[in-house]
């Protein structure tokens, strides 16, 4: 089975934007600072020069408040920003670590004292308790939260849990097969999980088959997301649960890094994973579960260019079994004498001759002697079958010889490599660039109980057995360029790949070929490999071994 699925986003906005506050549109992936300078009197200083420094990256941002005081600096990357304000016959003011946000304004009011532009005040301004510039409801994750909060497998999509109104979907998941990536379903406000909308650097993040997010980020490379579950701008107008806004990080003037290694195992010594009793009879799963990584940034032009880039990798292998049914040794030989439960007219699981009575209604049936099928009577197509799937080789607690009579043990790999890479160009005040690229390999292997000729159930905490291999890509570029005081181009491009190939154990065997099944494997890699038999499925009633026998009488 192999499928690829492409995404393709691409957007080009002229925005018109009239420089005063409450007027912030179309911010996505970036912040702003906006706010309003007065003098002693409460009085709008009108042709205020506001300097605006990002105090890692050193890059200068210059504005002038208008006739009424007003001030207003969009389009600027997520962080910590010191603003400057200076205009005659006034103290110059400074404020630093003022925090911009993505897709959110920073408020921040200044007043100016009378006195010498050569002199300075250092103003400290609190966060206003009342968010005025927007009315969505939307929870705002930094860096540090993401990698301080408790996070069981570093996925940074479970994260949307923490929003007031979001619930999990418990029961079901995407098949681990085509969703190595740990998409959750989750819903917001009630809504489908398919409604909630990913972003990631303001490019589409969302398979639109599957509803899932096609990259999740590794919690190193994000600066800061953005949860919104309610009234959210209208450019966001496809998503009708909630919206993950996801921004990557950036390099700065010094260089940072980082390192980490999460070792989890049930060997030597040491079991952080407990078996589960109803599923898992052979004990605690043998498990080795490595995820490290890190991440390297800097500038390759000091305030001009910046550079970032991040890898997480995963080394898990789980062992796992199941506890299922395969037909006896002696069912194996048409003689089903063990299934019968049961004496006289209450005997169940009795085998009748298909060829007595009535066709129609199996009325005056008669039962094969002894509960036996003749072996002129049993197809040797099914027999050869029956030659894959391995014998009892437990019992039954509750004293059955065939019911739950087999064991199935076996280890699943699953290996990650994943990176990204991201590049930041200010050009100059009115011009900046960024690129990234973002590339998740994923490989996993995983046994079947009656091995991989025969299939049968998934062993625990697999969900799936053959191999899948996965690779999903995403790639964004964005420039921006202020013409006026009130008109800004910003240029978005966002490409994604989706791309899973799974296929069985099996695969390039001729196994119906090799057990007498003309017909079936006519392709030499992709083939219908056997006709259904319920017991293939591990969940075995006891009919099914007559229809794996007796196939000669019903095909």
């Amino acid at each position: 089975m192999s499928r690829v699925r492409i995404g393709l986003s691409a957007a080009l906005a002229l925005l018109f934007t009239a420089a005063i506050p409450g007027t912030l549109r179309a911010q996505q992936v970036f912040g702003s600072i906006y706010g309003t300078v007065a003098d002693p009197s409460g009085a709008g200083v009108p042709n205020a020069k506001v300097t605006i420094t990002d105090q890692e990256k050193g890059t200068v941002f210059d504005v002038t408040s208008n006739e009424s005081g007003n001030y207003t600096k969009d389009r600027l990357i997520p962080g910590v920003y010191t603003v400057e304000v200076e205009s005659s016959g006034f103290r110059k003011a400074v404020s630093k670590d003022v925090r911009v946000s993505v897709d959110q304004g920073s408020r921040l009011d200044i007043s100016l004292q009378v006195g010498n532009v050569s002199e300075q005040v250092e103003v400290t301004a609190a966060a206003p308790l009342l968010q005025s510039d927007r009315a969505d409801v939307a929870t705002t994750l930094t860096s540090r939260q993401l990698t301080q909060l408790p996070n069981l497998d570093r996925n940074v999509q479970s994260y949307l849990l923490l929003t007031p109104g979001t619930t999990k979907l418990n029961g079901w998941d995407h098949a681990a097969s085509e969703n190595p990536q740990g998409s959750k379903q989750i819903f917001v406000n009630g809504q489908h999980f398919s409604g909630t909308g990913y972003q990631l650097d303001g490019t589409e993040n969302q398979d639109p088959i599957l509803g899932i997010i096609v990259v999740n980020p590794n919690i190193d490379s994000i600066i800061e997301t953005k949860i919104s579950s309610q009234n959210y701008d209208a450019e966001f107008g496809y998503a009708g649960a909630g919206m993950m806004n996801i921004s990557t990080r950036s390099g700065t003037n010094d260089f940072h890094g980082s390192a980490f290694e999460y070792l989890r195992t049930n060997t030597s010594g040491f079991t952080d994973f407990a078996r589960d009793p109803f599923s898992e009879p052979n004990g605690a799963p043998a498990v080795h579960w490595n995820q490290f990584g890190g991440s390297i940034g800097g500038a390759l032009k000091k305030n001009k260019i910046f550079w970032f880039g991040d890898a997480q990798l995963m080394r898990q292998r789980t062992g796992g079994s199941v506890l299922t049914t395969v037909p006896t040794a002696l069912a194996r030989t048409g003689n089903l004498s063990e299934y019968v439960e049961g004496t006289g007219a209450g005997a169940r699981n009795i085998i009748y001759d298909p060829s007595t009575g009535d066709p129609g209604t199996g009325v005056g049936r008669t039962p094969f002697p002894n509960n036996t099928i003749p072996a002129n009577r049993l197809s040797p197509q099914a027999a050869n079958v029956l030659k894959l799937i391995p014998l009892p080789n437990t019992r039954d607690p509750n004293g059955s010889l065939w019911r739950n009579n087999f064991i199935g043990t076996g280890s699943n790999s699953f290996d990650a490599n994943n990176w990204d890479t991201r590049w930041d160009w200010f050009a100059s005040e009115k011009q900046s660039l960024f690129g990234r690229y973002s590339y998740q390999q994923f490989s996993q292997t995983a046994p079947a109980a009656f091995g991989q000729a025969a299939g049968g159930s998934s062993l625990q905490g697999n969900r799936f057995s053959g191999t899948s291999e996965a690779r999903n890509q995403s790639l964004g570029f964005g420039y921006t360029r202020t013409i006026s005081p009130t008109m800004v181009n910003d240029f978005r491009f966002g490409y994604m790949r989706y791309r899973v190939n799974v296929l069985p154990g099996d695969v390039g065997a001729q196994t119906a070929t090799c057990a007498g099944i003309p017909g079936l494997n006519l392709d030499p890699f992709f083939y219908i490999r056997y006709p259904l038999f319920p017991a293939w499925q591990g969940k075995q009633r006891p009919g099914d071994a007559v229809r794996l026998l007796a196939a000669r009488e019903w095909m």
